[in-house]
């Protein structure tokens, strides 16, 4: 069994199951050049195999939307089951003046006792209304599942990805509505509106975008004209919210993490709806903004280090900076990855500092994706980087990450592990096929039980 992040393994401990490795990244964008290009190295192939058991995973908790992870009877304040609706994460209820006389039902909590910060401490209760990590779940079932697609060849994946994406936007029955007015509501007496801060519940944009251009591209038959016209009416109408509303707007004007995200977001929209020069501008938008001021020359991050949780931050902030990179290196800008703060520091010296930080009680697997992000497009001629990541997971290469930043040392591990051989899931037996030269990667018959995907999904919602 695969090592993986402390925060999965946590959670599968809590519903009493074996660990298995499904971990949620914070967010990825992935070339679909390189997914459709079929030039894999061999050493990929363990990777390939966890991103097939991951797809096969996820899809077995499909599908998913906001109305689908609310509780029955709830709506949003609207009265709207379409609208999306969370809790702010780190406000708990300080009912000691609230005035009651009996015990107050969740429910009545909600409405009735103030709700303080306490930042760093999730609420557990923000769960009961679970748009959040139904989302989240969605966005990494599309893209593993756009994966799948391309290195089994097997068409139920894309119909997976296809459908997935019409119930979550499109289907009139259970659509989300264009907007995020009620993300992370801060809860207590008077009237409910969302937080900018909820505009970070869909940070992972990014990765159904990865999917969408991926089957757009590749010409898949389950992406047809009529759903791709219908994401793109669907995404014009959320990027005008996005620009517009006062709420998103303020996420935009963070500068911190959040307003990291919020670029990422927004140039994925842009890329959804075939405009990657407006991508491209919304990205360099970002390097020449807040970003100047995000990291110092020492390569620290000081509004990720002041918060209570700073290795874990620090490697947020990363996780969205090497995303905007990735977003205006695929739109078309010039020299993305090499692009400096005001301090001469960039990414290479961001993730060197975060990684020589004691991380604590923090999870360490959180930025392994990132180093090996930095390895492979800056270059790792002494191993340092592969050293790193072999010393807190010796099974790294088999990690989905190791299979997209490439080319990156697997130390030794292809040389000690026998190479699987080939063969087709045990869903994909009667799907369509493409061409045979479609096919590159390895899959696998292993089905995880229910509760590991579960526990998957639980942490997919704790740790957004």
């Amino acid at each position: 069994m695969r090592s993986s992040s402390i925060s999965y393994a946590f959670a599968l401990a809590l519903l009493g199951v074996p660990s298995l490795a499904l971990e949620n990244y914070v967010n990825e964008f992935i070339d679909p050049s390189y997914i459709l290009s079929g030039d894999f190295a061999n050493a990929t192939t363990f990777a390939q195999q966890s991103i097939v058991e991951w797809a096969d995973a996820l899809a077995a908790q499909g599908p998913w939307s906001v109305i689908t992870s609310k509780p029955d009877g709830f709506n949003a304040p609207s009265n709207d089951s379409h609208d999306y609706v969370s809790w702010a994460p780190y406000w708990w209820p300080d009912c000691s003046k609230a005035g009651n006389k009996t015990e107050l039902t969740p429910q009545q909590t909600w409405v009735t006792c103030p709700y303080v910060n306490r930042d760093g401490q999730f609420n557990p209760d923000r769960l009961e209304i679970n748009n959040t990590g139904a989302f989240s779940a969605l966005s990494d079932a599309v893209l593993y599942n756009t994966l799948a697609w391309r290195i089994n060849g097997s068409s139920t994946y894309s119909s997976n990805v296809a459908s997935w994406i019409k119930t979550w936007f499109l289907d009139p029955a259970t659509a989300m509505n264009p907007n995020l007015n009620f993300a992370q509501v801060i809860r207590g007496p008077g009237a409910y509106y969302g937080a900018h801060t909820g505009v970070l519940d869909l940070k992972c944009m990014a990765k159904v975008a990865t999917g969408i251009l991926t089957l757009r591209q590749g010409k898949s038959p389950d992406w047809t004209d009529e759903l791709d016209a219908q994401m793109k009416n669907w995404t014009q109408t959320y990027i005008q919210w996005m620009e517009t509303s006062p709420i998103a707007l303020g996420e935009g004007w963070s500068l911190n993490n959040h307003g990291s995200f919020y670029f990422n977001q927004l140039a994925s929209l842009y890329l959804i709806l075939d405009e990657p020069e407006r991508a491209k501008n919304v990205s360099q938008s970002f390097f020449e903004g807040i970003y100047q001021n995000q990291i110092i020359a020492s390569g620290d991050q000081p509004l990720e280090a002041e918060r209570t949780h700073p290795y874990h931050y620090r490697g947020y902030n990363l996780a969205a900076i090497i995303t905007n990179a990735r977003l205006l290196h695929y739109a078309g800008g010039a020299d993305a990855y090499n692009i400096t703060a005001k301090s001469g520091a960039g990414i290479k010296q961001a993730l060197d500092f975060a990684i020589a930080q004691n991380a604590g009680e923090e999870p360490l697997g959180e930025i392994h994706p990132y180093v090996a992000f930095v390895a492979s497009t800056y270059g790792d001629p002494d191993g340092r980087y592969a050293k790193f990541l072999e010393s807190q997971n010796a099974q790294y290469p088999e990690e989905p990450y190791f299979f997209w930043n490439q080319p990156l040392g697997d130390s030794g591990f292809s040389q000690t592990h026998a190479i699987p051989t080939p063969s087709q899931s045990a869903n994909s037996s009667s799907a369509s096929k493409t061409p045979a030269s479609f096919h590159s990667g390895t899959a696998i018959n292993q089905q995880p039980t229910v509760l590991a995907v579960l526990a998957s999904l639980l942490l997919a919602a704790l740790f957004s």
